[in-house]
Protein backbone atom coordinates (compact mmCIF):
# COMPACT_ATOMS: atom_id res chain seq x y z
CA UNK A 1 0.00 0.00 0.00
CA UNK A 2 1.30 3.37 -0.88
CA UNK A 3 0.55 6.88 0.17
CA UNK A 4 0.23 9.57 -2.46
CA UNK A 5 0.56 13.22 -1.62
CA UNK A 6 -0.82 15.33 -4.39
CA UNK A 7 -0.49 19.06 -4.39
CA UNK A 8 -2.98 20.84 -6.57
CA UNK A 9 -1.32 24.11 -7.53
CA UNK A 10 -4.48 26.02 -8.23
CA UNK A 11 -3.02 29.42 -9.05
CA UNK A 12 -0.42 28.33 -11.56
CA UNK A 13 -1.36 27.44 -15.11
CA UNK A 14 0.06 24.05 -15.95
CA UNK A 15 0.29 23.04 -12.28
CA UNK A 16 2.24 19.92 -11.41
CA UNK A 17 1.01 17.00 -9.32
CA UNK A 18 3.65 15.92 -6.83
CA UNK A 19 3.61 12.31 -5.68
CA UNK A 20 5.32 11.30 -2.44
CA UNK A 21 5.30 7.50 -2.29
CA UNK A 22 5.71 5.92 1.13
CA UNK A 23 4.52 2.81 2.93
CA UNK A 24 0.92 3.38 4.01
CA UNK A 25 1.11 1.27 7.13
CA UNK A 26 4.28 2.90 8.39
CA UNK A 27 2.58 5.99 9.76
CA UNK A 28 3.67 8.20 6.90
CA UNK A 29 0.29 9.06 5.38
CA UNK A 30 0.30 12.68 4.22
CA UNK A 31 4.02 13.03 4.85
CA UNK A 32 6.24 15.08 2.57
CA UNK A 33 4.89 17.79 0.30
CA UNK A 34 6.37 20.03 -2.35
CA UNK A 35 6.63 22.76 0.26
CA UNK A 36 9.28 20.95 2.24
CA UNK A 37 10.00 17.83 4.27
CA UNK A 38 7.98 19.07 7.24
CA UNK A 39 4.80 18.70 5.19
CA UNK A 40 3.81 22.36 5.59
CA UNK A 41 2.14 23.86 2.55
CA UNK A 42 3.34 27.09 0.97
CA UNK A 43 0.69 29.35 -0.50
CA UNK A 44 1.18 30.80 -3.94
CA UNK A 45 1.80 34.52 -4.18
CA UNK A 46 -1.86 35.54 -4.02
CA UNK A 47 -3.69 32.73 -2.29
CA UNK A 48 -4.30 30.59 0.75
CA UNK A 49 -3.39 26.91 1.08
CA UNK A 50 -6.00 24.50 2.44
CA UNK A 51 -4.75 21.05 3.43
CA UNK A 52 -7.26 18.32 2.60
CA UNK A 53 -6.81 14.70 3.63
CA UNK A 54 -8.68 12.19 1.45
CA UNK A 55 -8.95 8.51 2.39
CA UNK A 56 -10.48 5.92 0.08
CA UNK A 57 -11.90 2.69 1.47
CA UNK A 58 -10.84 0.29 -1.26
CA UNK A 59 -9.42 0.29 -4.77
CA UNK A 60 -12.43 -0.18 -7.06
CA UNK A 61 -13.89 1.53 -10.12
CA UNK A 62 -16.70 3.34 -8.26
CA UNK A 63 -14.64 4.80 -5.44
CA UNK A 64 -11.63 5.59 -7.63
CA UNK A 65 -13.91 7.53 -9.95
CA UNK A 66 -15.14 9.57 -7.01
CA UNK A 67 -11.59 10.39 -5.84
CA UNK A 68 -10.46 11.35 -9.35
CA UNK A 69 -13.36 13.77 -9.70
CA UNK A 70 -12.89 15.27 -6.24
CA UNK A 71 -9.27 16.02 -7.05
CA UNK A 72 -10.00 17.42 -10.52
CA UNK A 73 -12.83 19.61 -9.25
CA UNK A 74 -10.74 20.96 -6.35
CA UNK A 75 -8.02 21.92 -8.81
CA UNK A 76 -10.55 23.80 -10.92
CA UNK A 77 -12.17 25.44 -7.90
CA UNK A 78 -8.78 26.49 -6.61
CA UNK A 79 -7.98 28.25 -9.87
CA UNK A 80 -11.37 29.96 -9.86
CA UNK A 81 -11.10 31.15 -6.25
CA UNK A 82 -7.40 32.05 -6.00
CA UNK A 83 -6.55 29.38 -3.43
CA UNK A 84 -4.60 26.14 -3.34
CA UNK A 85 -6.03 22.82 -2.18
CA UNK A 86 -3.11 20.68 -1.07
CA UNK A 87 -4.30 17.07 -1.10
CA UNK A 88 -2.97 14.15 0.91
CA UNK A 89 -4.49 10.95 -0.49
CA UNK A 90 -4.39 7.42 0.87
CA UNK A 91 -6.26 4.13 0.53
CA UNK A 92 -6.75 1.82 3.49
CA UNK A 93 -7.75 -1.20 1.34
CA UNK A 94 -10.50 -2.10 3.81
CA UNK A 95 -7.99 -2.58 6.64
CA UNK A 96 -9.33 -1.00 9.86
CA UNK A 97 -5.89 -0.68 11.44
CA UNK A 98 -4.46 1.06 8.41
CA UNK A 99 -7.53 3.29 8.24
CA UNK A 100 -7.05 4.38 11.86
CA UNK A 101 -3.40 5.17 11.15
CA UNK A 102 -4.21 7.20 8.05
CA UNK A 103 -6.74 9.33 9.91
CA UNK A 104 -4.36 9.77 12.84
CA UNK A 105 -1.71 10.96 10.41
CA UNK A 106 -4.10 13.45 8.85
CA UNK A 107 -4.78 14.83 12.34
CA UNK A 108 -1.05 15.00 13.11
CA UNK A 109 -0.49 16.78 9.78
CA UNK A 110 -3.06 19.37 10.88
CA UNK A 111 -5.25 19.08 7.81
CA UNK A 112 -7.98 21.67 7.43
CA UNK A 113 -10.58 19.11 6.36
CA UNK A 114 -10.93 15.37 5.79
CA UNK A 115 -12.83 13.58 3.04
CA UNK A 116 -13.95 10.02 3.77
CA UNK A 117 -14.87 7.94 0.73
CA UNK A 118 -17.40 5.23 1.74
CA UNK A 119 -19.17 4.58 5.04
CA UNK A 120 -16.40 2.85 7.08
CA UNK A 121 -13.95 5.67 6.36
CA UNK A 122 -16.49 8.35 7.22
CA UNK A 123 -17.36 6.63 10.51
CA UNK A 124 -13.71 6.35 11.51
CA UNK A 125 -13.04 9.98 10.65
CA UNK A 126 -16.09 11.06 12.64
CA UNK A 127 -14.91 9.09 15.67
CA UNK A 128 -11.25 10.14 15.60
CA UNK A 129 -11.93 13.83 14.95
CA UNK A 130 -14.31 14.13 17.89
CA UNK A 131 -13.08 16.94 20.11
CA UNK A 132 -11.19 18.61 17.26
CA UNK A 133 -12.28 21.40 14.92
CA UNK A 134 -11.51 19.38 11.76
CA UNK A 135 -14.60 19.14 9.56
CA UNK A 136 -15.36 15.89 7.72
CA UNK A 137 -17.02 15.60 4.32
CA UNK A 138 -18.05 12.08 3.37
CA UNK A 139 -18.64 10.72 -0.11
CA UNK A 140 -20.80 7.78 -1.24
CA UNK A 141 -22.39 6.95 2.10
CA UNK A 142 -25.60 5.10 1.31
CA UNK A 143 -27.40 5.68 4.62
CA UNK A 144 -25.82 8.55 6.62
CA UNK A 145 -28.56 8.57 9.24
CA UNK A 146 -28.56 4.80 9.68
CA UNK A 147 -24.78 4.82 10.06
CA UNK A 148 -25.07 7.42 12.83
CA UNK A 149 -23.06 10.00 10.92
CA UNK A 150 -25.74 12.69 10.95
CA UNK A 151 -28.83 13.43 13.01
CA UNK A 152 -30.75 13.94 9.76
CA UNK A 153 -29.83 14.45 6.14
CA UNK A 154 -31.36 17.92 6.18
CA UNK A 155 -29.58 19.04 9.36
CA UNK A 156 -26.45 16.98 10.10
CA UNK A 157 -26.03 18.62 13.52
CA UNK A 158 -22.30 18.02 13.85
CA UNK A 159 -19.01 18.87 12.15
CA UNK A 160 -19.75 16.46 9.30
CA UNK A 161 -21.76 16.37 6.08
CA UNK A 162 -21.33 14.97 2.60
CA UNK A 163 -22.84 13.17 -0.38
CA UNK A 164 -25.00 10.04 -0.34
CA UNK A 165 -25.33 7.37 -3.01
CA UNK A 166 -28.67 6.17 -1.67
CA UNK A 167 -30.05 3.45 -3.93
CA UNK A 168 -33.71 3.15 -4.97
CA UNK A 169 -33.80 -0.64 -4.66
CA UNK A 170 -37.37 -1.02 -5.89
CA UNK A 171 -36.39 0.69 -9.14
CA UNK A 172 -33.71 -1.95 -9.75
CA UNK A 173 -36.20 -4.71 -8.96
CA UNK A 174 -38.58 -3.18 -11.51
CA UNK A 175 -35.88 -3.49 -14.17
CA UNK A 176 -35.43 -7.19 -13.44
CA UNK A 177 -39.08 -7.93 -14.12
CA UNK A 178 -39.32 -5.49 -17.02
CA UNK A 179 -36.64 -7.57 -18.74
CA UNK A 180 -37.93 -10.96 -17.54
CA UNK A 181 -41.57 -10.91 -16.37
CA UNK A 182 -41.43 -14.67 -15.76
CA UNK A 183 -38.49 -14.59 -13.32
CA UNK A 184 -39.21 -16.85 -10.33
CA UNK A 185 -35.93 -17.07 -8.43
CA UNK A 186 -33.69 -14.08 -7.67
CA UNK A 187 -30.24 -14.18 -6.06
CA UNK A 188 -28.98 -11.52 -3.65
CA UNK A 189 -25.17 -11.16 -3.66
CA UNK A 190 -23.54 -8.94 -1.06
CA UNK A 191 -21.15 -8.61 1.87
CA UNK A 192 -23.19 -8.81 5.08
CA UNK A 193 -20.62 -6.63 6.88
CA UNK A 194 -21.08 -3.73 4.43
CA UNK A 195 -23.30 -1.01 5.89
CA UNK A 196 -24.16 0.11 2.36
CA UNK A 197 -25.86 -3.23 1.71
CA UNK A 198 -28.04 -3.53 4.82
CA UNK A 199 -31.02 -1.37 3.86
CA UNK A 200 -31.16 -2.20 0.13
CA UNK A 201 -30.97 -5.95 0.75
CA UNK A 202 -33.83 -5.67 3.26
CA UNK A 203 -35.80 -3.63 0.71
CA UNK A 204 -35.09 -6.18 -2.03
CA UNK A 205 -36.27 -9.07 0.15
CA UNK A 206 -39.53 -7.30 0.95
CA UNK A 207 -40.16 -6.44 -2.71
CA UNK A 208 -39.50 -10.00 -3.87
CA UNK A 209 -41.36 -11.71 -1.05
CA UNK A 210 -44.39 -9.47 -1.65
CA UNK A 211 -44.38 -10.73 -5.26
CA UNK A 212 -44.05 -14.35 -4.17
CA UNK A 213 -40.56 -14.65 -5.70
CA UNK A 214 -38.07 -17.15 -4.27
CA UNK A 215 -35.03 -15.41 -2.79
CA UNK A 216 -31.57 -17.04 -2.70
CA UNK A 217 -28.82 -15.30 -0.72
CA UNK A 218 -25.07 -15.80 -0.91
CA UNK A 219 -22.54 -13.52 0.74
CA UNK A 220 -18.80 -13.05 0.94
CA UNK A 221 -16.20 -10.82 2.54
CA UNK A 222 -13.45 -11.01 -0.09
CA UNK A 223 -12.91 -11.77 -3.77
CA UNK A 224 -12.53 -15.53 -3.28
CA UNK A 225 -15.74 -15.81 -1.25
CA UNK A 226 -17.68 -13.67 -3.74
CA UNK A 227 -16.40 -15.90 -6.56
CA UNK A 228 -17.67 -18.97 -4.73
CA UNK A 229 -21.00 -17.23 -4.18
CA UNK A 230 -21.32 -16.53 -7.91
CA UNK A 231 -20.70 -20.21 -8.65
CA UNK A 232 -23.35 -21.12 -6.08
CA UNK A 233 -25.91 -18.97 -7.89
CA UNK A 234 -25.16 -20.88 -11.07
CA UNK A 235 -25.80 -24.16 -9.24
CA UNK A 236 -29.01 -22.68 -7.80
CA UNK A 237 -30.19 -21.82 -11.31
CA UNK A 238 -31.37 -18.34 -10.38
CA UNK A 239 -33.01 -16.12 -13.00
CA UNK A 240 -31.06 -13.00 -12.01
CA UNK A 241 -28.73 -11.67 -9.31
CA UNK A 242 -28.98 -8.31 -7.52
CA UNK A 243 -26.15 -6.47 -5.74
CA UNK A 244 -26.51 -2.99 -4.17
CA UNK A 245 -23.65 -0.46 -3.87
CA UNK A 246 -21.45 -3.06 -2.18
CA UNK A 247 -17.71 -2.34 -2.33
CA UNK A 248 -16.69 -5.96 -1.70
CA UNK A 249 -18.67 -7.19 -4.70
CA UNK A 250 -17.51 -4.21 -6.76
CA UNK A 251 -13.91 -5.25 -6.10
CA UNK A 252 -14.73 -8.80 -7.25
CA UNK A 253 -16.86 -7.91 -10.29
CA UNK A 254 -14.08 -8.45 -12.83
CA UNK A 255 -13.61 -11.93 -11.36
CA UNK A 256 -17.25 -13.01 -11.39
CA UNK A 257 -18.92 -11.40 -14.38
CA UNK A 258 -17.99 -14.14 -16.86
CA UNK A 259 -19.23 -16.86 -14.49
CA UNK A 260 -22.67 -15.27 -14.35
CA UNK A 261 -22.89 -14.24 -18.01
CA UNK A 262 -21.82 -17.64 -19.32
CA UNK A 263 -24.54 -19.22 -17.18
CA UNK A 264 -27.13 -16.86 -18.66
CA UNK A 265 -27.65 -15.01 -15.37
CA UNK A 266 -28.00 -11.20 -15.63
CA UNK A 267 -26.36 -9.28 -12.79
CA UNK A 268 -28.27 -6.14 -11.74
CA UNK A 269 -26.27 -3.73 -9.59
CA UNK A 270 -26.39 -0.38 -7.83
CA UNK A 271 -23.84 1.65 -9.82
CA UNK A 272 -22.70 2.15 -13.40
CA UNK A 273 -19.16 1.14 -12.45
CA UNK A 274 -20.35 -2.44 -11.90
CA UNK A 275 -21.54 -2.48 -15.52
CA UNK A 276 -18.20 -1.12 -16.64
CA UNK A 277 -16.55 -4.06 -14.89
CA UNK A 278 -18.86 -6.66 -16.44
CA UNK A 279 -22.27 -6.62 -14.75
CA UNK A 280 -25.32 -6.63 -17.04
CA UNK A 281 -26.88 -3.49 -15.55
CA UNK A 282 -25.75 -0.74 -13.22
CA UNK A 283 -28.55 1.51 -11.99
CA UNK A 284 -27.98 4.49 -9.77
CA UNK A 285 -25.81 7.46 -9.01
CA UNK A 286 -23.43 9.14 -11.44
CA UNK A 287 -20.25 8.81 -9.38
CA UNK A 288 -18.37 11.36 -11.45
CA UNK A 289 -20.96 13.98 -10.54
CA UNK A 290 -21.00 12.79 -6.91
CA UNK A 291 -17.25 13.39 -6.73
CA UNK A 292 -17.59 16.88 -8.16
CA UNK A 293 -20.37 17.78 -5.72
CA UNK A 294 -18.29 16.45 -2.84
CA UNK A 295 -15.48 18.80 -3.89
CA UNK A 296 -17.98 21.66 -4.09
CA UNK A 297 -18.89 20.95 -0.46
CA UNK A 298 -15.22 21.03 0.54
CA UNK A 299 -14.80 24.40 -1.13
CA UNK A 300 -18.02 25.68 0.47
CA UNK A 301 -16.77 24.83 3.95
CA UNK A 302 -13.15 25.95 3.59
CA UNK A 303 -13.49 28.97 1.30
CA UNK A 304 -17.05 30.20 1.84
CA UNK A 305 -17.25 29.39 5.55
CA UNK A 306 -20.27 27.07 5.32
CA UNK A 307 -21.08 25.22 8.54
CA UNK A 308 -21.07 21.41 8.08
CA UNK A 309 -23.63 21.10 10.87
CA UNK A 310 -26.21 23.00 8.81
CA UNK A 311 -25.14 21.90 5.33
CA UNK A 312 -27.66 19.28 4.13
CA UNK A 313 -26.42 15.93 2.93
CA UNK A 314 -26.66 15.82 -0.86
CA UNK A 315 -28.54 12.98 -2.50
CA UNK A 316 -28.84 12.29 -6.22
CA UNK A 317 -31.43 11.11 -8.69
CA UNK A 318 -31.10 7.39 -9.30
CA UNK A 319 -32.76 7.33 -12.69
CA UNK A 320 -30.00 6.14 -15.06
CA UNK A 321 -29.65 2.51 -16.13
CA UNK A 322 -26.30 1.60 -17.66
CA UNK A 323 -26.36 -1.57 -19.76
CA UNK A 324 -23.20 -3.47 -20.70
CA UNK A 325 -23.84 -4.28 -24.35
CA UNK A 326 -21.19 -7.01 -24.48
CA UNK A 327 -22.82 -8.84 -21.58
CA UNK A 328 -26.22 -8.17 -23.13
CA UNK A 329 -25.07 -10.09 -26.22
CA UNK A 330 -23.51 -12.86 -24.10
CA UNK A 331 -26.89 -13.32 -22.44
CA UNK A 332 -28.57 -13.63 -25.82
CA UNK A 333 -30.41 -10.33 -25.42
CA UNK A 334 -30.87 -7.49 -27.88
CA UNK A 335 -29.85 -4.11 -26.46
CA UNK A 336 -32.58 -2.16 -28.22
CA UNK A 337 -35.21 -4.54 -26.85
CA UNK A 338 -33.77 -4.25 -23.35
CA UNK A 339 -33.62 -0.47 -23.66
CA UNK A 340 -37.27 -0.31 -24.69
CA UNK A 341 -38.27 -2.49 -21.72
CA UNK A 342 -36.27 -0.33 -19.27
CA UNK A 343 -37.26 3.12 -20.53
CA UNK A 344 -40.60 3.38 -18.63
CA UNK A 345 -38.67 2.87 -15.37
CA UNK A 346 -35.68 5.18 -16.03
CA UNK A 347 -34.93 8.75 -16.87
CA UNK A 348 -32.22 7.47 -19.18
CA UNK A 349 -30.76 4.20 -20.50
CA UNK A 350 -27.14 4.30 -21.59
CA UNK A 351 -24.75 1.69 -22.91
CA UNK A 352 -21.22 0.76 -21.92
CA UNK A 353 -18.66 -1.96 -22.64
CA UNK A 354 -16.39 -3.84 -20.27
CA UNK A 355 -13.16 -2.23 -19.07
CA UNK A 356 -10.98 -2.64 -16.02
CA UNK A 357 -11.52 0.82 -14.59
CA UNK A 358 -12.63 4.33 -15.35
CA UNK A 359 -10.03 6.52 -17.02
Amino acid sequence: MKNILRKVAALLMGATLVFGMTACGSGSAGSESAAGSDGAGTASADGTVYKVGICNYVDDASLNQIVDNIEAQLEELGEENGVTFEISYDNCNADANVLNQIVANFIADDVDLMVGVATPVAMTMQSLTEGTDIPVVFAAVSDPEGAGLVASNDAPGANITGTSDYLDTNAVMDLIFANDPDAKKIGLLYDASQDASTAPIADAKKYLEDKGIEVIEHTGTNVDEISLAAQAFVADDVDAVFTPTDNTVMTAELTIYETLAQAGIPHYTGADSFALNGAFVGYGVDYANLGKETANMVKGILVDGNDPATTPVMTFDNGTATVNTEICADLGLDFETVKKAFEPFCLRVQEITTAESFE
